[in-house]
This record gives C-alpha cells, structure tokens and sequence, in this order.
C-alpha cells in the first residue's frame, strides 16, 4: 500500500494503467455529444436574437476568421471583403448581415479545406473605440481547417476488372485552396495507370476552378485484340452557372499507341496500330435535376460534349467533330393505398454521338476514323444483354467500333418487398436497345471531299432508323451505394445483328452513370 508522504508512486502507477477502450470510447461520445450539445444551444440563440433583433439596422465593421493557420489571408479577404458595411451602399438588417455572411461560410465549405460545421459568432466593438458607431458588428468565424495530406489505398473491382490504387492529396497547397492528386493503379485490365493533377479556385470563387494534368496509362483492350498506351496531358476550365448546370473547357494533347496486338489480331486492328496524336478542344455541359444521381425517382439529367481535333491550329494526325448526348429522365409512379412516395418509379435514358471526319490543315481531305477515336457500345453499364463492346462493326471477332450510335432504355424500379421505399434497393424490369454504325463508304474509291463525307454522314444517319435496334430485355436487383450503383440482372438478347455478341443470363455492372 501507497504511503500518504509518497503520493508521485500513485500517480504514476495510474498513469501506467492501460485504459480500457470501452471506457476511452465512452468518454469520446460524451465529449462529442457535449460539442454538439453546445454548438445547438449556440445556433439556437443565434436564431432568437436574429429573430427578435431582424428589421435593426447594424453595420458590419468587420469579418474575422479564426484558426485559419495555413490558408492566405488574402484568399479569405477576396470572399469577405465585399460583405463589409464600408464597401455597401446602405446598411444592413441584422437578418441580412448573417445572411450574407453564412453565404460567403458556404463558400469555405465547398473550399472542402474546412471541417463542419463553421461556426458563427457576433460581438460588438469597444465603446471606447472612436472609430465605431452605435450599430457596428464585428463578425467571427472560427474554422478548423483539414488535414493538408490525405492518403488511400484500397481495390476497385467491377466491369471485369479489378486493380488496386494508392491516392495522395495535399491540400491547401499555397493557402488558396489549391490541391494536388497524385494517383496510381495496376489492375487486370488497366496493367497500369499514373495520373497527376493539381486544381486552383479562380479569384476565392469555388464555382469556378482551373486544372491542369497528366497521365500515362496502359489498358489492355481484349475486345479487339490490342493494348493501349496513352502519354498526355490537359488543362481545363470549369464553372457553376447560378441556374445549378456545370461547364467545362477544355484542352487535351495525347500520344496513343495501338500494340501488344493479339496473334488473331484483324485486319482492321492491325491497320491502326502504331502511333497517333491527338490534340483537341472540348467543352462539357451538365445540368442535372435528379432528386439522386444513383437511384432517381423523380427529375433530369443532361449531359453534352463537343471535342474538335486537329483542326486548323490544334495539328495531331486525327482531325474530327465528336458531338455527344446523355439524357435521363424519372418519374414516380403512385400506388393506389399508398400515402407518400410510393419508391416506384420508371426512368429512361438516351444516348447518342457522332464521329465526324475532317481534313487535316496539311491535307484537304478527310483520312478514315481511327480505332482509338470510335465508338464502343454494349456492356452492363449501357445496353445491358450484350458483351462488353458486342454492339456494333466486328472484323474477325474484334469489336472495331463505329462512327454513329444511338441508344435508350426504359426501366421500372420497385422497393423489395418487406425492405421498404426508403432503402437503396429496387428490383428492376428494363428493356434497352441501340445500334452502332461505321460511317457509310462513298460511292468511289478515295471519296473524302468535305461534299462527299457530308453526304456519307447523312446516309449513315438515315441507315441508322433502318430497321430495329439490337434489343434486349430482362429483369434485376439495383444496390445505390453512396459511391456507385451495382446491379445483377438477367438479360435476354431480343434482337442481334450479324457478328454481334449478347449475353444470355447473369450480368454484374458497377457504374455511376448507367443507361
């Protein structure tokens, strides 16, 4: 037993007593629950001062942002500044000075350099200060700012194929809020892909942002017999318009190399392998009205792009106009003795591009379209029922792909029965269809004329209502989780062309944009 003349060897005998997790545990939920017990009461008050002191006229002397140790003062003042009653031509409510100053908190947030929630505080200036007026405020944000490194590692599987990948972030670079990614992968089919992008807000807005990159990659391609080798990089511009769509502009200079070609290899694989350079131009417009982008019930979702290559300045040895279309549209469906959401609900989709050949600035006319550039359809992400790339030209087995697609869905969704509306999970009945053409030959050998390929274009596009799409139908389980969708359905090819390639039976797909 510890002497009372001895008290260091009991303090020191408990400070050596592991604690038990349970209890440590305990302790933190407790701290937590205290934290946010506090912040309640505080925003509480703050609603009834602002309630009952709204209409009072005040002047907002000036905005603090505490705990902000690595981001530039400069960066926040840019947010805040204009927000000053000095910078305003009349003076504010109360209402609207918080209002104000809890739009410019929202813009931290999307900062994403800043845990939630922001904290808001008002003070009054001392009376003795000369300089202040009866109705000043001063205005205190307190912030905790995020980890400046963030590491993961972890493995993707899905779409027959699985990798694993390492991630690094850095945060906060400059103090602006600027971050660099650094990934890295290997996987079955991708065999490698490293990839560096660093991304800056433009003027302390984080709806508008600029990024620049890299990446070098190589993709084994066993739907027509090749592997992929891409070195490149880009720079883009992106934007939030107030209505909620997004833009993005974009530049993208590539080396590909068509190799590793396959002993059975077509002839039409072969033609395009080596080396190629593309240098083009693209721009991206979203608007997306779903009430979830995973599993939507209700609302739209619109999605174009336009990507010009090699034309005029931009040199590469591929010049063409690649235009493309994405459109969902959902709709609830209510049942009859069901109050509320009834969670059914029918959902379609669309999608469609054309690959438009131009002539290179050193030659007037239009060279053929490349194998890297066309495009592949079919697969559980798409039109569910066929191959990955069953859809569409094949030469000796190989999915060559092609220069005009259009495809569409129609899916109805229902809860599980006995796991209820509110759940993630939806039984699915869908048919889907679409078709794949390479752009029509002209009438002569060597015909590639800007006349002569406007004309093959329009009757690839006539050929295109020829006739019923490749089809299929059939019925599934939908998981929507918070990172992708999974779905297992059993498809039943209805309608095949000559050397496309449907999938009778069970078909997995991940994705986050499925037809």
């Amino acid at each position: 037993m510890a002497s009372p003349l001895d008290p260091e060897e009991d303090i020191f005998e408990k400070l050596q007593k592991r604690v038990d997790p349970k209890i440590q545990e305990e302790r933190a939920r407790v701290v937590n629950e205290r934290e946010r017990a506090q912040y309640e009461k505080t925003q509480k008050r703050l609603g009834e001062l602002v309630e009952t002191n709204s209409t009072l006229p005040c002047t907002i002397s000036s905005i603090r942002i505490l705990n902000a140790i690595h981001t530039r003062k400069g960066f926040l003042e840019r947010i805040f500044d204009p927000l000053l009653s000095a910078n305003q031509d009349r003076p504010y409510t109360l209402a609207e000075a918080i209002r104000e100053v809890s739009i410019g908190a929202d813009k931290l947030h999307k900062f994403d350099i800043f845990h939630q929630p922001i904290s808001l505080f008002i003070d009054r200036p001392s009376p003795t200060d000369p300089s202040t007026t009866p109705t000043d405020i001063d205005i205190y944000l307190s912030v905790k700012e995020k980890s400046r490194i963030l590491l993961k590692t972890g493995t993707d599987v899905g779409n027959a194929e699985g990798s694993a990948y390492a991630n690094v972030v850095l945060r906060n670079i400059f103090g602006g809020a600027e971050s660099l990614n650094l990934n890295a992968s290997l996987g079955t089919r991708t065999r490698s892909a490293y990839q560096a992008n660093f991304e800056t807000p433009i003027l302390s807005n984080p709806d508008a942002r600029w990024e620049i990159g890299g990446i070098a990659s190589s993709t084994q391609k066993s739907w027509a017999s090749h592997e992929e080798v891409l070195k490149g990089g880009w720079t883009k511009f992106r934007w939030l318009m107030q209505s909620g769509s997004r833009h993005e502009v974009g530049y993208n200079g590539v080396w590909r190399q068509v190799t590793g070609l396959a002993s059975n290899a077509s002839p039409t694989v072969r033609g395009d392998a080596g080396d190629s350079v593309k240098s083009s131009l693209a721009h991206i417009w979203i608007n997306d009205r779903r009430d979830n982008p995973l599993l939507p019930s209700r609302g739209y979702y619109t999605k174009t792009t336009a990507e010009l290559a090699g034309w005029g300045p931009l040199q590469g040895d591929v010049a063409f106009f690649k235009p493309e279309l994405e459109a969902q549209a959902a709709l609830p469906i209510p049942i009859p003795g069901i109050q509320g959401e009834s969670g059914v609900s029918f959902t379609t989709g669309l999608r469609a591009g054309l690959l438009y050949p131009l002539p290179l600035s050193s030659d007037p006319t239009a060279k053929p379209s490349r194998l890297n550039d066309r495009f592949q359809l079919g697969g559980p992400t798409d039109v569910r029922g066929f191959r990955l790339s069953g859809l569409g030209p094949h030469d000796a087995g190989d999915a060559v792909g092609g220069d005009l697609f259009a495809a569409g869905s129609a899916n109805l969704l229902i809860p599980l029965p006995r796991v209820g509306a509110d759940k993630p999970f939806r039984l699915q009945a869908f048919v889907n269809g679409g078709r794949l053409l390479a752009l029509k030959p002209g009438q002569k050998e060597g015909d590639s004329d800007s006349q002569a390929v406007k004309q093959r274009v329009s009757d690839t596009i006539k050929e295109l209502g020829n006739g019923l799409p490749s089809m299929a139908a059939g019925l599934g389980l939908v998981y929507a989780h918070p990172v992708a969708r999974f779905e297992l359905n059993f498809s039943l090819p209805l309608v095949l062309r000559k050397g496309e390639d449907g999938r009778k039976g069970l078909q997995f797909g991940i994705g986050i944009n499925l037809l």
